[in-house]
């Protein structure tokens, strides 16, 4: 029987660790008030983990303010991530503004507005 790669296991692991300690870094580390209330949904490195992009939404504030602001403290929150996670290379901060969430308020109120046109109709 063939022994499975644990590599790719391996890269989901550290983006979790990342995600995880980022979080705390920046509810704890970052006193930007531009960034406001952040939540991160994901982390994906790159094959070679020199890169991360680390997607986000937010609570309050103007995503974009946000962006700008985090990717200004991308290095400062990747030495703090050097300390503590014990890989190698510590990839370099990407964050990016994830819609998703205000896309899905969107499909949401569509068919919320598809379904009360279709009782009217009825």
């Amino acid at each position: 029987m063939p022994r499975k790669s644990t590599v790719p296991n391996r890269g989901y692991r550290i983006a979790d660790q990342i995600q995880r300690d980022l979080s705390e870094l920046i509810a704890r580390e970052l006193k930007d008030p531009r960034v406001g209330m952040v939540t991160l949904q994901s982390v994906e490195i790159s094959p070679d983990y020199a890169h991360a992009k680390v997607f986000f939404s937010v609570l309050t504030g103007d995503p974009l303010v946000a962006q700008e602001a985090l990717n200004h403290a991308a290095g400062h929150l990747r030495n703090h991530l050097f300390k503590r996670l014990h890989i190698h290379t510590v990839p370099t901060l990407h964050f990016i503004y994830d819609r998703t969430t205000e896309r899905a308020a969107d499909m949401n109120a569509l068919i919320a507005k598809a379904v009360s046109s279709r009782a009217k109709d009825e």
